[in-house]
């Protein structure tokens, strides 16, 4: 007998499951999903997540076998953290329900905030928790009562094939496109969607291609920061309704308690906020929106993909903000044991032989993609109430991707170009090629101005933060930012966030 202990996602590719598995539809689809892991299971085994396409964190109970089975999705769009306590398995999306239980004994992961400190995101499999553990995605946690083991099933392989030029690539990346959003569409229950859009190619083609019936961006006054014109000038190129919310500095900072203590861990990605607004909005309309991550790991979209790095260097994913020898003058115990390679080195061992784009690309689909990315749209969108669904992020077009030769996705200042000549057929020529903006929030301006930054700086320099950090140190660094210069403020930020995090959880 097997039970489905938890299930947090959605499966896409329902429709040729249930054809294949005997279920007969119409179901719920609550009942169609158990029904599918349940037979799925009972079919493949643990090999079932080789057949679904979608998102999905699940934990299910064997009782012939006694044991209990949890799987993340391959590139972790849902959230799965898990312990052993007490002779008991604990397993959910939400980190906070697992160390809500008594028999947790909640202890700061002091090495995960030295590596947090360098990174700007909670890396790899431990969490912010002692003993609380995140499963990567591609993998999957068996208990037999007495212990845990973690196996992989999947980790991103590039094989580029130079058999096919740029534009036989294009039209499959098409093909796949019309597949999943076919399945997309073919959901009768979910019969009202609309879209987030920024001014990128990756949203504007999900718009186009898709069946949103409406999209929404969030905008700000500031010039340099706002892509909310350009997505109101794509939105009405394609026929769609549109809705735009302003954010300014008062109701950003507001918000950051409500989104980091419903992240369950520290994130100083200051989109996580702005994310959270645009969520809040959409959801006085719209129960499911689509957003479009995943193409820029899959495809390479970062200027850090096209940059060179010495032979000697280890990629230490596309976003990091402190040197190890900074967070050596800041923290008050730093462990010299704890290197920010550490997350990294065993699978920048494994890319060894590939070519430089796609050691970059596994690096960052691995790690950075679901720490970062995932983490805040999976977190933030369940807070609001909001179902969302990135069709971007289906391994199907992951493996188009991954044969596709590094030389073809560069053409002068443009990335990932062969996913814009797919997309060029949905969109004009404009948006197709539209450079990168990044989405980015004023939040280096908004920290300058004491209007706001008053409760920033009573963290920076109060009680819980002289626990862990040299405060002549952040002294020096609040000074210099507010001084002119700039480019600190994702430190202080990502100091900020944690502190905030700390006196709610602790």
């Amino acid at each position: 007998m097997v039970q489905i202990r938890y299930f947090s996602g959605y499966i896409r590719n329902y429709q040729k499951l249930c054809e294949e598995l005997g279920i007969v539809l119409p179901l719920s689809r609550k009942e169609r999903e158990q029904a599918i892991l349940m037979k799925a299971y009972k079919k493949w085994g643990v090999a079932l997540t080789d057949h679904l396409y979608g998102m999905f964190a699940i934990a299910l109970w064997d009782e012939d076998a006694e044991k209990l089975y949890c799987f993340r999705d391959q590139v972790g769009q849902k959230q799965m953290f898990y312990t052993a306590v007490e002779g008991d398995f604990l397993c959910s999306g939400d980190i906070d329900a697992i160390v809500a239980d008594p028999r947790v004994e909640k202890r700061l992961n002091r090495r995960m905030l030295q590596q947090y400190l360098f990174y700007g995101y909670p890396i790899g499999e431990e969490t912010f928790y002692e003993g609380v553990y995140k499963l990567r995605p591609g993998h999957y946690a068996e208990w037999d009562g007495k212990n845990v083991s973690v196996h992989r099933y999947w980790k991103p392989v590039f094989a580029p094939d130079e058999s096919k030029n740029a534009d036989e690539y294009a039209q499959e990346i098409r093909v796949v496109v019309e597949e999943i959003l076919g399945e997309e569409r073919a959901d009768t229950e979910l019969t009202y969607k609309e879209s987030f859009l920024s001014g990128g190619v990756d949203s504007s083609y999900l718009l186009a291609a898709g069946d949103a019936a409406a999209a929404n961006t969030v905008g700000y006054e500031e010039s340099g920061f706002d892509e909310s014109d350009l997505a109101q000038h794509t939105a009405e190129l394609l026929g769609k309704d549109f809705h735009v919310t302003k954010i300014g500095a008062q109701e950003y900072f507001d918000r950051i308690p409500m989104v980091i203590d419903k992240m369950g861990q520290p994130l100083g990605d200051a989109s996580a906020v702005a994310f959270s607004i645009g969520c809040a909005a959409v959801r006085e309309h719209a129960h499911v929106v689509y957003s479009g991550e995943g193409i820029d790991e899959f495809f390479g979209g970062y200027n850090a993909h096209r940059r060179d790095i010495p032979k000697e260097w280890t990629y230490l994913t596309c976003s990091h903000i402190m040197s190890e020898d900074f967070i050596k003058t800041l923290l008050l115990d730093y462990d010299e044991n704890v290197c920010a390679v550490d997350p990294v080195a065993l699978l920048w061992k494994e890319v060894q032989g590939q070519n430089p784009l796609a050691q970059k690309l596994t690096i960052d689909i691995s790690l950075w993609l679901e720490g970062d990315i995932y983490l805040n749209t999976d977190r933030t969108s369940t807070a609001c109430g909001v179902e969302l669904h990135t069709p971007f992020s289906d391994l199907r077009l992951f493996n188009v991707a991954r044969k596709i030769p590094a030389s073809y996705q560069f053409d002068g200042e443009q990335n990932k170009v062969v996913f814009r000549k797919a997309a060029s057929d949905k969109l004009p020529e404009e948006v197709a090629f539209r450079k990168k903006v990044g989405f980015p929030v004023p939040i280096r301006m908004w920290m300058k101005n004491e209007c706001y930054n008053r409760p920033i700086e009573e963290k920076l320099f109060g009680a819980t933060s002289a626990k862990f950090f040299r405060l002549d140190t952040l002294r020096d660094m609040w000074t210099r930012y507010l001084g002119g210069e700039e480019f600190l403020w994702n430190r202080l930020y990502a100091i900020y966030v944690f502190l905030l995090w700390y006196d709610l959880k602790f």
